[in-house]
């Protein structure tokens, strides 16, 4: 069991995990960005969906190519410290996070700086019809072996149009798409479950149509074998369950990660 921890704490996914997390909180502090708790909860999500698909460097400017919509665009540090660590933004870039004439903002947008950014996120509840929309292209150009990955904060589940974008996928049976839905149980003001709850959420999503599996989103492990399961014939929904502020254990499970930046005392716990 020992050895397997060691390996498991040893290899390039976990040490990339590593690194988009100090990379996240140093560019929270250095920006003072909001977000901190939101980007903290998807970094292995991220990393898990990057290692999955077909994205990297030498692929960024191809159609012929796996899709990938951080519909929870709000956590874009997490997502621009994923692309750094595969070679898709430069260090530089993100040290200029949030400065002026930066392409890269707090929310995420589509910039011809970063061909690797697929869509524009952050208005919660469009990512899904989005990310349905570009299987169905795949499906239409005969682009089968193609995948469309859809990272989706729980809050964002409240709107209408993520539900409704669910049941197209599901009527469409788009196989190639999988949605993962960051459950980290709290949104803007409030536990999701106060706000709207959403359970018995994997049954919600079944009866849509979807195949759901429900996992620990910070086991690298269980979403690598989740994301690697055959298609069965209808889109499949990640349940991610995961820590806000995962990483800095005086924000962890707080409101008051999504608005506070890292501060100073924060780096040197890094």
């Amino acid at each position: 069991m020992t050895a397997g921890i060691d390996r498991l704490i040893a290899s390039p996914s976990m040490e990339r995990c590593v690194s988009a997390r100090r990379r996240v909180i140093s560019m929270s502090y250095h920006a003072q960005s909001a977000h901190l708790g939101s980007s903290l909860s998807c970094i292995e999500i991220l990393e898990a969906v990057f290692a999955a698909s077909n994205l990297r460097s030498e692929t960024a400017r191809d159609r012929d190519r796996d899709r990938i919509v951080f519909s929870k665009g709000h956590g874009a540090m997490a997502y621009y410290a994923t692309l750094e660590q595969y070679g898709l933004v430069g260090p530089a870039q993100l040290d200029a996070y949030l400065q002026d004439g930066t392409s890269l903002w707090g929310h995420v947008s589509l910039t011809g700086n970063v061909p690797a950014i697929d869509a524009s996120s952050g208005s919660l509840g469009h990512g899904l019809s989005m990310a349905a929309g570009f299987a169905l292209g795949h499906r239409l150009k005969k682009r089968d072996r193609l995948r469309v990955f859809c990272i989706l904060s729980d809050g964002e589940c409240d709107e209408g149009q993520t539900w409704e974008a669910a049941m197209f996928a599901g009527s469409r049976k788009l196989d190639r798409l999988t949605a993962i839905v960051d459950y980290n149980h709290i949104q803007s003001l409030a536990a999701t479950k106060d706000v709207m709850d959403l359970e018995p959420f994997a049954h919600k999503w079944r009866s849509f149509g979807w195949e759901p599996v429900e996992i620990d989103g910070h086991d690298l492990e269980a979403l690598s074998d989740a994301l690697a399961l055959a298609p069965m014939g209808r889109p499949r929904l990640i349940l991610a369950h995961t820590v806000k502020g995962k990483g800095l254990p005086h924000i962890e499970n707080t409101i008051a990660s999504h608005y506070k930046p890292a501060q100073a005392a924060d780096l040197e716990r890094l």
